[in-house]
């Protein structure tokens, strides 16, 4: 009696309010409040977890995968209030989990006594489970001895002013070398960022930048800031950045159009230029006002086909689709198509049948030129020259209209050889009279029109294995019909479409590389070990000259083994999102990319051209 008379006495004394605890192999869980008193109707409450070492559950905006806490029941609820994430990357899908003992504190309004809420959560490790459990909690008046568990946000307001471009440069002013190690911004909204992306960090005069690869280029992007100091601790800030303004387009047109007429020298537009020369060959001898069409004619259909795939990359970026530069070689039904038609090509060149344009080409000056327009477009895309890559990239996160002004830009590049003729009589006076010679020179040009056809029946290969070429083949044999006056044998070529599957055969064409993923480049700058990413495809003939010409260099091989570089191929003659994700974390639209990560952090992005001095010279600093 004289006990229960002493508790009467101090009635400060904190009590416990406990719930039921729900409990598995994976984790504890229970409902806490912030005080065992209701004043009208309102409480603070917590869902508290414990949760197994290995096992985590999700963040407010879980990422790629899973789903954040809920809770329900009679009451008025208010959100749940999060801790600072961690970012889970597993086989290139990007999660914002937690772990260990995690507190989500949330307000209550007219809450009955007890109060009796139910909560829904997704906890994983290797495995995921969905758990649910109904929580009933008394509160018996008085403190709360568990008060303790709903200390102040680790997530405070920054103080600091951000910014983020178009192109995904958060720039954040104050900051410096000095006081950040390490750097992460999480978006609260989910489809922000690609979640598994890298975020490059750097500094400049006035704070430090981060490089992220936006979803939804333009979009208000709130979100936490995580700063690690050199000692290690970590400081959570909420911020929403302002748009920057948007960079003058010019230099990017310049670069476009430069990278354009370098595109003229690169090994895809091989095939194109045979036919180029052949046409050449017929107009010697024309007048200038005949020379100027076909001239015009070939502008005119690389322009409509640049324009076209412009088009359609942005409305692919649009719909939230990963699209780059020479996407639709990943296709294997496109691989196909391009093939017959570079086989139909080649047998033109041979003399084995005349070319009749299409009936909608009919009608369109120069026909035979602007077809050949079109082609160069499409053989040139498995190709990226110098000065393309970033002018590409900035007009897939521009606004259409200049996006459209980068790619045509780009497009007169390409033709600005042909439409040299069309503007300058005296070149086009110069060219030679036609004569029999022609006929050998169009026999002979025909063969790089041959070899395309089998470097596309390769990558056809390494998509869908030898059914793909079997069809490849079987669909030539068809098309031959065809065009020998069997015009139904045309259907047939389209029937084979549908039987063709991707089924990627994985190909390491560097002695001792590994293939990539973010995870295994994170385990080896752990060891503090040299890396080197080479980000390919088959189809992509810029990167298979600089594999079998640069780094399948005895030299740079004796380099590599010298300095126990770990090498990593990302193959991405298919799509793989994690390719995808670093490509875009490097703002490049394409492949070949070339990164180096030397010992002790940072990265060098390579050229798109590689000699094996430069190799040697870059993995040496």
């Amino acid at each position: 009696m004289r006990w229960f008379l002493l508790l009467l006495l101090v009635p400060h004394l904190a009590f416990a309010a406990a719930s039921n605890v729900f409990s598995s192999p994976r984790d504890t869980v229970r409902l806490v409040s912030a005080s065992n008193d209701a004043p009208g109707g309102q409480v603070r409450l917590a869902l508290a977890f414990f949760l197994q070492p290995g096992w985590h559950i999700y963040w407010q905006n879980p990422g790629d995968a899973g789903f954040a806490p809920v809770v329900s029941g009679p009451a008025t609820l208010g959100a749940l209030e999060f801790p600072p994430p961690e970012l889970l990357v597993q086989g290139g899908i990007g999660a914002y989990v937690l772990s260990g003992h995690v507190v989500l504190p949330f307000t209550a309004q007219n809450v009955t006594n007890p109060v009796q809420l139910r909560a829904r959560w997704l906890v994983c490790a290797d495995i995921c489970v969905p758990e649910h459990a109904d929580f009933t909690l008394a509160l018996p008046g008085g403190a709360s001895a568990e008060a303790g568990l709903f200390a102040p946000s680790a997530i405070v307001p920054s103080p600091f002013a951000a910014t983020l471009a178009p192109d995904g440069t958060l720039a954040v002013t104050g900051p410096g070398r000095a006081q950040v190690a390490a750097a992460r911004f999480f978006p609260l909204a989910p489809e922000g960022i690609v979640n598994a992306a890298p975020q490059p960090l750097s500094f400049t005069a006035t704070g430090l930048v981060l490089r992220l690869n936006l979803a939804q280029p333009g979009a208000a992007l709130p979100g936490v800031l995580e700063l690690t100091d050199p000692s290690g601790q970590m400081q959570a800030l909420s911020l929403t950045p302002t748009p920057a303004p948007l960079p003058g387009h010019a230099p990017y047109w310049a670069l476009a159009l430069l990278g354009g007429l370098i595109l003229n020298l690169m090994p895809c537009v091989f095939p194109i230029l045979a036919m180029k020369a052949c046409a050449f060959a017929r107009l010697g001898g024309a007048g200038h006002g005949h020379i100027r069409r076909e001239a015009l004619g070939y502008g005119a259909g690389v322009l409509v086909s640049m324009l076209a795939l412009a088009g359609l990359l942005l409305a692919l970026r649009a719909g939230g689709a990963a699209a780059f530069w020479g996407f639709q070689f990943q296709s294997p039904v496109f691989v196909a198509l391009a093939g017959w038609v570079v086989f139909a090509a080649a047998l033109n060149l041979a003399g084995l049948f005349h070319f009749n344009p299409p009936g909608f080409l009919r009608h369109v000056p120069a026909q035979n030129s602007f077809f050949t327009g079109l082609l160069a477009v499409v053989l040139a895309t498995p190709c990226t020259a110098p000065f393309m890559a970033p002018a590409v990239a900035a007009a897939l996160t521009l606004p259409t209209l200049p996006a459209l002004e980068i790619f045509a830009a780009l497009g007169l590049g390409l033709a600005a050889p042909v439409l040299v003729l069309a503007f300058v009589p005296q070149l086009a006076a110069k060219l030679p009279r036609p004569g029999a010679w022609m006929l050998t020179l169009q026999r002979v040009l025909a063969v790089p029109m041959f070899a395309t056809f089998v470097w596309l029946g390769w990558v056809l290969l390494r998509q869908s294995g030898t059914t793909g070429v079997f069809l490849l083949l079987l669909g030539a044999v068809f098309l031959l019909l065809a065009l020998w006056r069997r015009p139904v044998a045309a259907l047939a070529v389209l029937l084979l479409l549908p039987f063709l599957h991707s089924a990627p055969i994985a190909a390491l064409n560097l002695p001792g590389a590994q293939p990539y993923s973010a995870a295994r480049l994170a385990a080896l700058q752990a060891q503090n070990r040299p890396v080197f990413i080479d980000l390919t495809a088959a189809w992509c003939v810029t990167c298979l000259v600089n594999e079998h010409g640069t780094l399948l260099s005895p030299g740079v091989q004796r380099a590599f083994a010298a300095r126990d570089m770990a090498v990593l191929v990302g193959d991405w003659t298919d799509r793989d999102p994690a390719i995808s994700a670093l490509l875009a974390a490097n703002h490049r639209a394409g492949v070949p990319l070339y990164l180096y990560y030397p010992p002790g952090g940072g990265v060098k992005i390579l050229p798109q051209i590689l000699s094996p001095e430069m190799v040697e010279r870059i993995t040496a600093d």
